[in-house]
């Protein structure tokens, strides 16, 4: 028991393999009682989602969720999310209304929605699951929602996203969430994307390092996305191929491939063969919404200079 506890309490603190191997070896030893091993899954399976490990990530919150126990509900938000990462939307989207408070449905809905190119339906439902948070004097939940209240509007709105961001930083302070920390610095490459390339370009590359440190292989993607982003505003099209090359090898599983098909929307390029991702609108429609942020940003900086 007090492994278990530890091994959840450093895991902030610690690359995400080393938690994912202590809590194997603690539910190997099978000698934690129902409600323990429950947490133990869970936490477990978490820290596969971190890896990258999906597959793993699935079967543990399946065992979760199928206990009916505590952290079930969790667990089946933490299953939307894997169908979400997977490029099934449809099935994110229906699990929604069965989700909650306790299963964050406001998180699930907005993280859809910005993937979707859907600014306005992403930042209502981030601000509703700000708002909850509050309600519920949960403030690392608070905090993350706020994140993402940022990536949503750093998309979009430049200027917005910087006070969002500020306030993010401020809740961030005092709580130990290392991968949202992350997050709002891939956030504001979003915000800074076809300013100065050389500046972007570093800022990415010591963003890697410290990814890599933590062990959250995951938010590499995230960087990607975000370099797509920079390099389809500024039209650099050798650069936007290299940084579509990583991503296809990045979400080479299938996990995050949605990520590669929004890179090829941004610059408005075909895709290279049919594509796994199941939208919850027309694929056309997507990809038009993705290449009217990048025009938007475009004449928004045309406009500046």
């Amino acid at each position: 028991m007090a492994e278990l506890l530890t091994a959840i309490a450093r895991r902030q603190r610690e690359h995400r393999q080393h938690t994912a191997d202590r809590l194997t070896t603690v539910l190997d030893t099978g000698l934690l009682p129902a409600e323990l091993t429950e947490m133990a899954l869970y936490y477990q399976a978490k820290a596969h989602k971190d890896l990258s490990q999906n597959d793993a990530a699935r079967t543990g919150m399946q065992q979760v969720a199928d206990t009916g126990g505590r952290l079930a509900v969790k667990a089946s938000r933490a299953l939307a999310n894997l169908a979400r990462l997977a490029g099934d939307f449809p099935t994110a989207l229906a699990a929604v209304p069965t989700l909650g408070w306790k299963g964050r449905h406001h998180r699930v809905l907005g993280n859809i929605h910005w993937s979707h190119a859907d600014t306005s339906a992403a930042i209502h439902a981030f601000e509703a699951g700000r708002a909850e948070a509050e309600q519920h004097g949960a403030a690392g939940e608070r905090a993350m929602m706020q994140v993402r209240l940022a990536l949503a509007v750093s998309f979009a709105d430049p200027d917005r996203a910087a006070d969002e961001l500020a306030l993010a930083h401020q809740l961030l302070e005092g709580l130990d969430q290392r991968s949202n920390t992350l997050l709002a610095q891939v956030v504001a490459l979003i915000k800074d994307a076809g300013t100065s390339d050389r500046d972007v370009a570093a800022r990415a590359e010591s963003l890697r390092t410290d990814i890599e440190t933590a062990g959250l292989p995951f938010l590499h993607r995230f960087v990607e996305l975000a370099l797509a982003f920079h390099h389809a505003v500024r039209g650099a099209d050798q650069d936007l191929a290299a940084t579509i090359g990583r991503l296809r090898t990045l979400t080479a599983t299938g996990d995050f491939a949605y990520f590669t098909d929004i890179a090829h929307f941004m610059a408005g390029l075909p895709l290279p063969g049919p594509s796994t991702v199941r939208w919850t609108r027309s694929e056309d429609d997507v990809r038009s919404a993705w290449r009217g942020l990048v025009q938007a940003r475009q004449e928004r900086l045309l406009a500046g200079n």
